[in-house]
């Protein structure tokens, strides 16, 4: 399967990471500028490189299309690429606004082609583990309490990477709390209430953010986003009737003790992108609809709709 990768950023190395081993070819680089898009493509031995990303399109050999480019562009780049017939797995968030998220749906069925977005923390072992014993009935959860907190006021992303591009709390960090949240919890729909502060001159985006949501059998969700935390925290506490499950991005621990720990030298986070990438192309390969598809994602997507609504909203005259 002959693959072109939209980026030269660090998602873009773990997605060329996750792929080692499988039966793929990078065929195209494409990126932003010619002098790191062609080092990109020289490092990871891709044949053509281009800044034009109609021209990777064109080659009729590319079978799929993975989207690493920055956030603004997902939505415009994941649609070029299924019009041009080409399956695509797109970094999160897809879009950022849930009626680019439904055309983009709609292209995918109108075309036949696979799209699958990376919603990577439902492939993590412990998440996994929870939403089995949540989906089993072996935990009645009351309340979700999920934290994504960093400290990012600047274009330097997670390795130290300067960016040319300013990230987005709500649609890229949210999107990725409020999708586990409402997955965890097997929801569909909820009501929303918000609140953002500190926003930024530069970009008018927020840099924190609350949210808290009510399922229609009162179950509760509460997500707290921070670009301003100097002490970084990126958890998840499910408060169940049975029992309180806490977990990261490493282990799952009860009132009784570890239920997950990875074993040394595993980390977590890159077997949970290999089994995405897996999925992804098996989805392809099989032609069936890939496990997290536009469909899987909407809830979530409506929810950050809303809470962008609500943010729109307080910023009227």
């Amino acid at each position: 399967m002959n693959v072109c990768i939209v980026g030269y950023g660090s998602i873009a190395r773990l997605h060329l990471a996750a792929l080692a081993g499988t039966d793929t070819a990078l065929r195209w680089v494409v990126g932003r500028l010619p002098e790191p898009t062609a080092a990109f493509a020289r490092e990871f031995g891709a044949p053509h490189w281009t800044t034009d990303l109609d021209e990777a399109l064109a080659d009729t050999a590319v079978d799929a299309v993975i989207v690493c480019s920055p956030t603004d562009l997902h939505a415009e780049q994941t649609e070029r690429a299924l019009r041009a017939g080409k399956h695509a797995l797109c970094e999160i968030p897809l879009a950022t606004s849930l009626a680019e998220t439904d055309a983009l749906g709609q292209i995918a069925q109108a075309f036949d082609r696979r799209l699958m977005v990376c919603h990577s923390q439902r492939f993590w072992p412990n998440r996994a583990l929870a939403r089995e014993l949540i989906a089993s009935g072996r935990l009645r959860p009351y309340q979700v309490v999920y934290r994504h907190l960093m400290f990012r006021r600047d274009t330097v992303n997670w390795m130290g990477r300067t960016r040319s591009w300013v990230d987005n709390l709500l649609w890229h960090h949210g999107c990725h709390a409020v999708d586990m949240v409402l997955w965890l919890l097997g929801a569909d729909r909820c009501e929303v209430a918000s609140g953002a502060s500190h926003m930024r001159q530069e970009h008018g985006n927020p840099m924190d953010v609350g949210i808290v949501l009510r399922l229609p059998d009162d179950r509760l969700a509460t997500l707290a986003l921070s670009y301003d935390a100097h002490l970084e925290s990126k958890d998840c506490t499910v408060i169940g009737e049975e029992d309180t499950l806490v977990g990261d991005d490493r282990i799952l621990r009860s009132s009784q003790g570890l239920l997950y720990e990875p074993l040394a030298g595993v980390d977590p986070k890159d077997l949970g992108r290999r089994r995405q990438a897996k999925e992804f192309l098996a989805s392809v390969r099989e032609g069936r609809e890939p496990a997290i598809n536009v469909a899987s994602i909407r809830p979530a997507m409506a929810v950050l709709q809303a809470v962008q609504d609500q943010f729109e909203a307080t910023k009227s005259p």
